[in-house]
């Protein structure tokens, strides 16, 4: 199931999840889809080419809606090649015109091998999967059917406006006029028409106000229903539903302020990652996460560092849980940067997700590029112009990314003046920084030195956040002397770093990393025991470690 609620009332949706065959390195077994191709037997340390294919009955206009695809697909019906994407945490939609009725293999090639094809998928410190990951479905269409939909409630003079914005699709071999309607609260608003070149796609906007509207807060997070209806000749061909949240996001005095709240972030960077469905998970095991969260005290979660399963986010959304969603990249150099590839597919991926999740009520700002190399010029130019992308698509929410890069000053050094060259670029000042596990630092003396750093290099005046914070340990692992990688001893590390952040009332919040242990790519530069990221608060089974009581404490206190 892609979503936690009904999308369309007209088109026919079948779900594609179940069993399908799955061919690599010479051999076919069965295997579900959504899935991790390494949670198969005989393929856990498989990276390459794997090709699933499965029989539908269908025919007419056809919609292949795939959630999720690690990291490159090329699909195909009855051998016929239909589409190609890149990227394993954005959707993509392939539509197939005038399909014969009757019975058809559907294949997907599927490669999570590292190569020039991807700039953004590399050995790293998280672990790339290879298969169709995330839920995927069959919808038949009309000739004309709607694309996408966006809206972004604001507050004007006390009353609730909707920005809206449709695409239409055209399959049709001549043009069309129509005007799209947008069905909300009981109330009906039609957009101007516009006519629809064929073959081609035409959007439409519109601003409206909606007088019954009933606020999205985080105690108690309303979702409104908003269906967009398209219309030729009279009657009713297709309609796409989605859910808004009446809410705004501000930043006013260096404080986030969410529905005219302000708001003390205390989240978890969480990756998809799960010891027995690896970046798959059903949505019983993300509802799970949540609860998990909600029980330390939780109030916010970081999709580090890609976007997530939209169903990940529904559940936000109906749960009140606050989102920083993230586009991909991780610790990339300027070199990986200058690959040619990477600005590409990193405007692809900042499209795809906001077009996929501008509705979610419960994102309060979109991220990019965790610790890449913004203290460059060449890595400025990069912020800049991504930056100005995610902007352009969306200005009402706020702008920021993680970094580790704080001048040599520091740490105990002269001023060099280098550091992060970005930090005027952001809405919002975001740090990764260990101290207590990667340097022998008193929590509170290096943040405050990392601020006041921050606000001389083009951080004054902005919300600070502590972006990353943690020490790891090995599940079990128990030792009266505190030895590295002990319970014990993550559980002493962020008593002091958590202490530190949330006594210091400059800071607006901070995310743990992490939520709960996760594999890493085996070809990653790092050394890490068991193959896994250890930081987890949980492990990857979601068995909590000492620290869980600590942190819950410190965030119910």
């Amino acid at each position: 199931m892609m979503r936690s609620f009904i999308t369309s009332t007209i088109r026919k949706q079948t779900d594609l999840s179940g069993m399908w065959l799955m061919t690599a390195n010479g051999k076919t077994v069965s295997a579900y889809v959504p899935s991790c191709r390494e949670m198969l037997t005989g393929f856990e340390n498989y990276r390459g080419v794997s090709v699933y294919e499965r029989e539908i009955s269908a025919g007419g206009n056809l919609l292949f809606r795939f959630g999720g695809v690690s990291h490159s697909a090329e699909v195909s019906i009855d051998g016929t090649p239909i589409g190609s994407h890149n990227g394993a945490y954005t959707g993509f939609d392939l539509p197939l015109q005038d399909v014969e009725s009757g019975t058809h293999r559907l294949s997907v090639m599927v490669d999570n091998s590292f190569g020039e094809n991807s700039a953004l998928s590399v050995p790293n410190d998280y672990m790339t999967y290879g298969g169709i990951t995330r839920a995927c479905q069959l919808e038949q269409v009309s000739e004309l059917y709607i694309k996408s939909v966006g809206y972004i409630p604001k507050k004007v003079c006390g009353k609730w406006e909707i920005s809206a914005r449709a695409v239409v699709r055209s399959l049709s071999k001549s043009a069309e006029l129509v005007s799209p309607r947008c069905e909300i609260c009981g109330m009906e608003y039609a957009f101007e028409p516009a006519e629809v070149a064929a073959m081609g796609e035409a959007e439409f906007s519109a601003r409206f106000s909606v007088g019954n509207a009933k606020e999205y807060t985080l105690s108690s997070p309303v979702l409104t229903p908003v269906r967009c209806v398209l219309s030729v000749g009279g009657s009713d061909i297709d309609d796409l539903i989605e859910r808004v949240g009446f809410r705004e996001i501000e930043i006013k005095g260096g404080k986030i302020y969410f529905g005219g709240e302000e708001i003390q972030l205390k989240g978890f960077n969480r990756h998809e990652e799960h010891g027995l469905f690896g970046c798959a998970l059903p949505p019983a095991a993300m509802a799970q996460d949540i609860a998990l969260i909600r029980d330390m005290g939780g109030n916010a979660v970081r999709t580090c560092h890609y976007p997530n399963d939209s169903y990940f986010l529904d559940l936000c959304d109906e749960n009140g849980l606050l989102v920083w969603e993230e586009s991909h990249a991780r610790g990339l150099s300027e070199k990986q940067m200058r690959h040619p590839l990477f600005m590409k597919q990193s405007l692809d991926c900042i499209d795809e997700m906001i077009e996929r999740d501008i509705n979610h009520p419960c994102i309060f700002v979109w991220g990019l590029l965790n610790e890449c190399a913004s203290d460059t010029d060449y890595g400025r130019e990069c912020y800049e112009k991504l930056i100005g992308r995610i902007r352009e698509l969306d200005s009402s929410r706020p702008v920021t990314f993680a970094t580790c890069r704080p001048g040599s000053e520091v740490y105990g050094g002269e001023n060099k003046g280098d550091g992060d060259k970005c930090l005027d670029l952001c809405d919002i000042v975001s740090f990764n920084i260990y101290p207590g596990w990667y340097h022998d630092s008193p929590p509170d003396e290096f943040l405050a030195a990392v601020r006041k750093w921050a606000g001389k290099n083009g951080g004054e005046g902005k919300p600070f956040i502590v972006s990353e914070i943690g020490a790891g340990a090995i599940y079990g692992f128990r030792s009266r002397i505190k030895d590295k990688w002990s319970e014990e001893r993550q559980a002493e590390i962020l008593e002091s770093q958590l202490s530190a952040v949330l006594a210091d009332s400059a800071v607006s919040g901070v995310f743990i990393w992490q939520f709960c242990d996760g594999r890493v790519s085996s070809e990653c530069f790092y050394g890490r025991p068991r193959t896994m990221n250890n930081k987890g608060i949980v492990d990857e089974y979601r068995r909590p470690k000492m620290a869980y009581d600590v942190v819950k404490h410190l965030f119910l206190k």
